[in-house]
């Protein structure tokens, strides 16, 4: 079973930068899409961005396009988001899951075994 660790975020003022990271403990994490999507108390979760096993497809939700960048190394069992120029309404959990399939669509239902996630402030 894929178990999936996130670490990264923090308190950020308005325009700043945080780096993501996404851990797997198995060596199965190179098979797998992975993505992360975001939940803030009381609202839906939202997918955010995704990488295809291979490293030849991303995809972004509009909101955060130009703004925010994924990458992985199959070797180091890893993934990242790296986010820029944050907003004040981008404070919330953000969650690393595998994915069904890695789409445009970031579908909600197409991602599972997500991590306990780690918390975005944005605050000036």
């Amino acid at each position: 079973q894929l178990r999936l660790v996130e670490s990264g975020g923090g308190l950020v003022q308005p325009g700043g930068s945080l780096r993501l990271s996404c851990v797997a403990s198995a060596l199965t994490f190179r098979y797998y899409d992975i993505g992360w999507f975001r939940q803030a108390p009381g609202k839906e979760r939202e997918g955010v961005s995704c990488i295809d096993k291979n490293n030849d497809t991303v995809n972004y939700v509009d909101a955060v396009k130009g703004r925010f960048t994924i990458s992985r190394d199959n070797t180091k069992n890893t993934v990242w988001l790296q986010m820029n120029s944050l907003k004040l309404e981008e404070t919330t959990s953000y969650y690393c899951a595998a994915l069904h399939r890695c789409s445009a669509n970031l579908l909600i239902g197409d991602f599972f075994s997500w991590g306990q996630g780690t918390q975005v402030t944005v605050s000036s």
